[in-house]
C-alpha cells in the first residue's frame, strides 16, 4: 500500500464501508459472555489470569515510553513482525531489508510474495538508498508503496543500524521505516527508549516501531507502536494477532511493573554499559578479537563450528554458559561465541569470564 496517512485513513474507512471493522472488548462489563474459547472458565479467574483490562493499561503506557500515539501488543516479537508486513504491504510493494535482520523480519517479507522483495549489504546506507532510487518509481506507477526495514541493534553482532540515514533514504521516497528494536528499548538510548531515541528520531522518521518484552523487560510478548490509524490498521488486518490468543493478563500486569522498573532504576543501564566497557577493555589487553559493538551483545567471531563449540564447553567447564552460534543462524565462516552482558551480572564475574575466554580462544 501506498505509505501515507491518506491510505491508511483510505483503508480504514473501507473496512468501515464493508462493516468488517472489529471492536476490542474489555472482559468484566457485566455481560454473560458466550463467545469466548474460555472453556473451563479460567481466563477471568483471579487466581489465574488478573484483570483483562492489564492489556489496555499496557498499551497505554507502553505507547507513553515509546512516544507513539498508541500501540499494540501482541504475544511474540515473531508474530508482531508478520503482522506488521502482512497488514502493510503486498505484492504490489517495494520490500528493502538489511541482509541480516532477524529470522521474523526476513519470513514476514517472504509471505508478502512480492516481487520486490530485495536486501542491501549490512547496515550500508547507501545500498538501500540505491535501491530505492532504482525501483521505487516503477512500484509508484503499478500504485504500490515501499518499505525500508531493520532491526534497531542486531541479535547476533549487537551493532546499531544506520536510522538517521536510512530515514532520510525513506522520506526521500516516501518510504516507510519498519524497525524491530527488540535488543534495543530498554537498554540503549538517554533513558532505555531504544534506537530512535539514541538517534533522536520520531514517528516522523519512523512510523513502525517493533519492540519486544522478553530482552530488557524480563517477561513475555511485543509490541507494535505507532500512529493511532496506523495501529487501528494493524488491529483490522494483522492475522497474527486477531488468530491468536492474547498475553495471560498476569503477564501483561508483570510487563507493566517491569516498564515502571525501567524507567525508575536507570542504575541498571548504567551498570551494564559499564561491564560492556569493561569487557570490551578486558577484551583488548588480551588480544581478543571482537566485533564493533557499543550494546550488550559482544561476540567474539571464531570462524568454523568446531572452534566456537570447542570454545563454549571450555567455557561451561569452568562455569560460564556461553552459547556457540553456527550457521544457519549467522553466515558461513563466522561461527562465534555470542557473550551477552546484563546488570545483574558483578564485574568480578566479567572479569572471571574475561580470564576463561582467554583460555578458550587460545
Amino acid at each position: 500500500m501506498r505509505c501515507t496517512p491518506e491510505a491508511v485513513a483510505a483503508a480504514l474507512r473501507d473496512i468501515d464501508a464493508r462493516k468488517l471493522r472489529r471492536r476490542r472488548e474489555l472482559a468484566g462489563d457485566g455481560r454473560i459472555n458466550f463467545c469466548s474459547n474460555d472453556y473451563l472458565g479460567l481466563a477471568e479467574d483471579t487466581r489465574v489470569a488478573g484483570h483483562c483490562a492489564e492489556h489496555e493499561a499496557l498499551e497505554r503506557e507502553v505507547a507513553e515510553f515509546i512516544g507513539r500515539e498508541r500501540a499494540l501488543v501482541f504475544s511474540t516479537g515473531y508474530m508482531a513482525n508478520l503482522g506488521v508486513l502482512g497488514a502493510l504491504a503486498d505484492r504490489r510493494d517495494l520490500l528493502i531489508a538489511d541482509e541480516l535482520n532477524h529470522a521474523s523480519l526476513i519470513d514476514a517479507a517472504r509471505l508478502v510474495r512480492s516481487p520486490q522483495n530485495l536486501r542491501y549489504a549490512h547496515a550500508d546506507a547507501a545500498a538501500a538508498r540505491a535501491l530505492l532510487d532504482e525501483h521505487t518509481p516503477t512500484v509508484k506507477t503499478n500504485g504500490g508503496g515501499a518499505f525500508v526495514i531493520t532491526d534497531g541493534v542486531f541479535s547476533m553482532d549487537g551493532d546499531v543500524a544506520p536510522l538517521p540515514a536510512l530515514a532520510a533514504a525513506a522520506a526521500q521516497h516516501e518510504a516507510w521505516l519498519i524497525v524491530d528494536d527488540a535488543h534495543g528499548i530498554g537498554v540503549i538510548g538517554a533513558t532505555g527508549r531504544g534506537s530512535c531515541e539514541l538517534h533522536s528520531l520520531g514517528t516522523r522518521e519512523v512510523p513502525i516501531l517493533v519492540g519486544t518484552f522478553g530482552k530488557a523487560f524480563g517477561t513475555f510478548g511485543a509490541f507494535v507502536a505507532g500512529d493511532a490509524d496506523v495501529i487501528e490498521l494493524l488491529l483490522q488486518r494483522a492475522r497474527s494477532y486477531i488468530y491468536t490468543t492474547a498475553l495471560p493478563p498476569a503477564v501483561a500486569a508483570a510487563t507493566r511493573r517491569a516498564l515502571e522498573i525501567v524507567q525508575v532504576e536507570s542504575w541498571r543501564r548504567q551498570h551494564v554499559q559499564s561491564l560492556v566497557e569493561r569487557f570490551r577493555s578486558g577484551a583488548r589487553q588480551r588480544g581478543l578479537q571482537l566485533v564493533d559493538s557499543t550494546t550488550p551483545i559482544q561476540p567474539l567471531i571464531l570462524g568454523t563450528e568446531e572452534k566456537a563449540l570447542t570454545a563454549s564447553a571450555q567455557l561451561a567447564e569452568a562455569g560460564y554458559r556461553v552459547t556457540a552460534i553456527r550457521p544457519p543462524t549467522v553466515p558461513a565462516g563466522t561461527a562465534r561465541l555470542r557473550v551477552t552482558l546484563s546488570a545483574a551480572h558483578t564485574p568480578e564475574q566479567v572479569d572471571g569470564l574475561l580470564v576463561a575466554l582467554e583460555r578458550a580462544c587460545a
